[in-house]
């Protein structure tokens, strides 16, 4: 029996000065690690910096995309390229420096007795503000505490970014069905799973606000948050999920 191989996918749009520095640390955690660059047609080079990074290294791949087309559908392409090629972990990760390369094997440890597993930055964690908008903080935790309260679901973090996936939860989840693009994104493959019985554990992690490129929030990702998560419950009630 081969070894079971995990994938990394990093979204990028504009990440010129961090992708250099995040990969490498995010290879060195295990030799089982593969990243995938889903590139958004960065106009600042992105794209070509990770392709030359793949042809140096086979670990690394990128998949481009035609254009700045929103946080989840770059994942949904991630995971369905990921499928494809038979990773058996499939991880998301913000191409800065927020997420820890360094929780990597903890979350793959947990990942042995869960079906899927989420870095959290509220369950033993805690999230440095030195750069970051006590507003950006707020709205966060809120974020992920109305998520909570809408939907029942039991996940502390339910907006985070840095997840962990078993390739049977997102094989069952109905990912052509995912409709969330931004923060929502994060609270509905959560919930799907959820929805579904899969397992899952929180693992405190220590989030850091980025220290180069710009962040890619915005109001209107903050509103699709807002309502989307009443589509869930609801969808949840009449049994769509």
């Amino acid at each position: 029996m081969s070894e079971p191989r995990f994938l990394v996918i990093v979204p990028t749009y504009n990440e010129m000065d961090n992708l250099p520095r995040k990969v490498p640390l995010i290879l060195e955690q295990d030799p089982r690690i593969d990243i995938l660059v889903v590139d958004d047609a960065s106009p600042d080079g992105t794209g070509d910096l990770a392709d030359s990074m793949a042809a140096r290294n086979p670990r690394i791949h990128v998949l481009h995309r035609i254009s700045k087309d929103g946080l989840g559908k770059a994942y949904l392409a991630g995971f369905a390229w990921g499928l494809q090629h038979e990773y058996e972990l499939l991880f998301e990760m913000d191409a800065d420096i927020s997420h820890p390369p360094e929780a990597l094997p903890r979350i793959i440890a947990a990942a042995t007795t869960h079906d899927f597993v989420i870095g959290s930055r509220y369950v033993g964690g805690r999230v440095t503000v030195s750069n970051w908008p006590m507003s950006r903080l707020l709205v966060s935790y809120f974020g992920s505490w109305y998520a909570r309260t809408i939907t029942r679901m039991p996940v502390r973090d339910a907006t985070g970014g840095f997840n962990c996936w078993h390739r049977r939860v997102l094989e069952a989840v109905g990912l052509e069905r995912v409709r969330s693009n931004g923060y929502a994104f994060q609270i509905e493959l959560k919930f799907r799973a959820w929805c579904k019985h899969f397992t899952f554990i929180e693992i405190p992690i220590l989030f850091t606000e980025r220290d180069s490129g710009d962040s890619k929030m915005s109001k209107s990702i903050v509103r699709e948050a807002v309502w989307r998560v009443w589509w869930l419950k609801f969808q949840h009630i009449f049994r769509r999920l």
